[in-house]
């Protein structure tokens, strides 16, 4: 979620928010990226700004903000990283993001339990902080939300967080050095495109059909497809206007709204790009350089295209975390890919082939992976019949459910029981398994299978 934008290029914010992204996706933790100041500029996961916690207690954040900006501070006595609480008794800690100078923002991991829960309410909350029953009673549905993590495992979490920080402040520095080659090579091949102008003789039409292309790549994400495309519009505009600068100018800002509209269209969210084209049109005010003008045009749009493919991951997730929700919820049932398409509001032929990328399984696959790892519990604990079991799992048949569990496990369901489940082939070995599976896709342990 992003709260805020930089007005500045202080730092690489789309470079951090696919740092914290991964951080989040891997570990579980909520990240946040926010400025020197504590205003947050983007949050991954559930990080401190939208834990409420402190407002179920009529607690304003202006403490929490500034614990995190002691953290920081703390962070950069300390080499990199800190760990420390925040004012309801939480674990944080924190990395600085590097300008060219000086830190100028930080991610922030947290808030997370690192104690038992019931210790935490006993001596935190109850001890340190004196909450009545009653708030604390108000907090105990936005507790059970937050993770919790033990404290050996607290500091290995803080220096991958820093690891993870430090290449990219190492990635950004080596950025500012790319940017400079990037300019020189849209130069360049501007200037490729007028040389070839020149030897046509009369001047050409407007390029339509190349508008049309570099906006179908904008819609496609093919940032090279794109570049290449528009730096023959942009060559074509410097050759046709005859050195006017202003002519120049309010042609860059015409195919700035253009790109701007393709990205919208292409599921780019509307209010940041608004905001890129709104801070082009102020940055440029002033430029009076026209190689400048066009590289801020292609940097814009290289944004605008990372919000696409930002915009579909971020819909695409919240698809696959809906229908595996409602899987786990309803495996017992009959259960068919329509079904499950209607709630998530996909065609099920869309929704099949979403489903297959995401988890590397068709439906029905995953479907009956889900229901013999459910069975095992039951085989496991308990003397119920198996026929019973296949009936509680979603099976209509034992036989069929005996035939799915033999090929997902490599053994018979009575043999499971019957070796309190030792008796399960290697998945190596009998290559029904695959150790890749999405981390953000995985449900209580279950693995990726072939179908």
């Amino acid at each position: 979620m992003v709260t805020k934008k930089l007005t500045a290029d202080e730092f690489d914010l789309q470079l951090a928010i696919e740092c914290a992204n991964a951080y989040t996706s891997s570990t579980g933790l909520g990240c946040t990226i926010s400025d020197v100041e504590g205003t947050p500029l983007f949050t991954a996961g559930q990080g401190c700004g939208t834990c409420h916690i402190c407002e179920a207690v009529n607690r304003n954040q202006t403490g929490c903000i500034q614990a995190h900006i002691y953290g920081m501070i703390e962070a950069e006595r300390f080499g990199g990283k800190y760990i420390y609480f925040c004012p309801m008794g939480l674990t944080c800690f924190v990395s600085p993001i590097m300008g060219a100078t000086d830190s100028v923002a930080k991610i922030t991991v947290g808030p997370f339990l690192m104690v038992d829960f019931e210790d935490y309410i006993a001596f935190e909350l109850q001890q340190i902080l004196k909450l009545t029953p009653q708030q604390i009673e108000r907090l105990l549905p936005l507790l059970h939300t937050i993770p919790s993590v033990s404290p050996h495992k607290v500091n290995a979490l803080s220096n991958l967080l820093f690891m993870s920080v430090s290449y990219m402040n190492n990635v950004s520095a080596t950025n500012r050095l790319l940017e400079s080659r990037s300019t020189e090579d849209m130069q360049a091949q501007i200037s490729e495109y007028i040389r070839a102008l020149k030897t046509g003789g009369s001047l050409p039409q407007y390029p339509l059909e190349t508008e049309r292309k570099m906006l179908a790549s904008i819609a496609d994400s093919d940032k090279k497809a794109a570049q290449q495309l528009l730096n023959e519009l942009l060559g074509f505009i410097l050759f046709s206007s005859g050195g006017d600068f202003l002519r120049i100018k309010s042609q860059i800002y015409e195919l700035l709204a253009l790109i701007s509209r393709a990205a919208i269209d292409a599921g780019a969210p509307t209010e940041e790009s608004l905001h890129l084209t709104q801070e082009f049109f102020l940055s440029t005010q002033q430029l009076q350089n026209i190689d400048d003008l066009c590289y801020q045009l292609a940097r814009v749009m290289n944004r605008l295209i990372d919000s696409i493919f930002l915009f579909h991951s971020a819909k695409n997730a919240d698809v696959m975390y809906k229908a595996l929700q409602h899987i786990k919820e309803n495996y017992r049932q009959k259960l068919t890919l329509d079904d499950v398409a209607k709630v998530v509001h996909l065609s099920p032929s869309y929704f099949s082939k979403l489903f297959k990328r995401e988890t590397g399984n068709s439906f029905n696959g995953y479907l009956n992976i889900v229901r013999i790892e459910k069975s095992k519990k039951l085989l496991l604990y308990g003397d119920l019949p198996i026929i019973e079991i296949a009936f509680m799992v979603g099976f209509e048949e034992q036989s069929y459910f005996t035939k799915v569990f033999k090929r997902i496990t490599g053994t018979s369901p009575c043999q499971f029981r019957k070796s309190g489940g030792r008796a399960l082939a290697n998945p190596l070995q009998t290559g029904e398994y695959h150790k890749r599976i999405r981390p953000n896709l995985d449900m209580e342990g279950i693995v990726r299978t072939a179908d």
